[in-house]
């Protein structure tokens, strides 16, 4: 029997074996290549940038630290501020429209079967078509702002995808200072959760992290300045039509993860909340959305990554020249495969990565401990 259960086993580990070279190899093989090529200046010399075997020499965290401090690299820290207000613009058009279209459907209007499908249709285009379909819209001389002619008002002159405007501005040198809070909030929030759930040791230690990061924020921070000189960056405005498409593309996503949800609780629950005197309102809000936090923990963990990483719908909608709608994996591939400069633009990529897996991997840890509890 023992024999029988080691053979399977044994059988098991051969089916799933080439799967795990593969990916061994291309995922996690290229990202250590990536990695070590970071931290090399492959690419700062022109003669060896494209050589069959170039020579390369160890520098290490030197491409990192002139990313964030550099006085030629401002566009990557522009990026990076365009990307992280893109993401949460993003997330939270696709969770509220997604939200609403699913409370609409649920309540059982008349042609379900059509709004279904029409709200979830954009999501099976690729960002490509859809950078193609919106780019159309958001011309200049046509499309959207042509839409006032309609009722004889003047067209309108936005730039969708070229405004110079920029909101939410604040200086790089204070970066250490509105980290240092955000760190503090997130710890607090934590600990406020772990005290909720009567979780002693954790609430402990978050208050104390919390403790020390507001020190640091108040006593430390104030004195870094990673630049010699300010360098303002904030959120452009030309973003505004490329958030519009990108939404417009995964809220019909958002909205069918939220109508899964909203099927699974049952008409009991509900009809027992109004009898209770519950308005439709305190339903929604006390009863409905509690139930589906996991949701919308696990839409904020997709979306979020793709948005983080986006590069498709950008070049499509903008093309990779237009410097008020450029993101980092835009410029990746720009300092990569234009400059040559092979070395940055792994540092870029790698970046990247480390962003992508500063949201998913503590989700994935959760996931797998509620799994092996379960």
């Amino acid at each position: 029997m023992r024999w029988r259960r080691h053979t399977r086993h044994l059988t098991g580990f051969l089916v799933v074996l080439p799967s795990i070279a593969l990916v061994g190899v291309f995922v996690y093989g290229f990202i250590g290549r990536t990695l070590w090529a970071s931290l090399t200046d492959w690419g700062k010399d022109p003669s060896q940038a494209l050589a069959i075997s170039p020579i390369t020499h160890f520098v290490g965290l030197d491409n990192y630290r002139e990313l964030f401090t550099g006085i030629i690299d401002g566009r990557f820290r522009q990026d990076l501020v365009s990307t992280v207000y893109f993401t949460l613009f993003f997330i939270a058009g696709c969770l509220l429209l997604g939200l609403v279209l699913a409370i609409l459907i649920d309540h059982k209007p008349r042609a379900e079967g059509f709004f279904r499908g029409l709200f979830l249709f954009p999501f099976a285009l690729s960002f490509v078509v859809t950078g193609t379909i919106w780019r159309w819209l958001l011309q200049p001389g046509g499309g959207v702002n042509q839409l006032p002619t309609l009722v004889g008002l003047p067209p309108g002159g936005f730039g969708w995808l070229t405004s110079r405007t920029q909101v939410f501005r604040f200086d790089w040198n204070h970066l250490p200072v509105i980290a240092g809070v955000l760190v503090a909030v997130a710890l607090a929030a934590v600990a406020a959760v772990a005290q909720r759930a009567r979780n002693r040791r954790r609430a402990v230690a978050a208050a104390a992290a919390t403790v020390a990061v507001v020190a640091w924020t108040v006593g430390a921070a104030p004195d870094i300045q990673p630049l010699p000189f300010p360098e303002v960056h904030g959120f452009n405005l030309a973003f505004l039509g490329i958030l519009v498409a990108a939404v417009w593309q995964m809220a019909g996503y958002t909205m069918a993860l939220y109508l899964a949800g909203l099927t699974g609780i049952s008409e009991e629950l509900r009809e027992a909340a109004v009898v209770e005197g519950a308005t439709g309102f305190q339903v929604y809000t006390r009863i409905i959305l509690p139930l589906l936090a996991p949701i919308t923990l696990s839409a904020m963990i997709i979306l979020g990554h793709i948005s983080l990483k986006i590069f498709d719908l950008v070049f499509a909608m903008a093309g990779p020249d237009n410097a008020r709608t450029d993101v980092p994996a835009l410029l990746m591939f720009i300092t990569s495969f234009r400059g040559n400069q092979f070395a940055k633009g792994a540092a870029i990529g790698v970046v990247l990565l480390l962003m992508v897996a500063l949201i998913v991997v503590p989700y994935l840890r959760s996931q797998l401990r509620e799994g092996a509890q379960e």
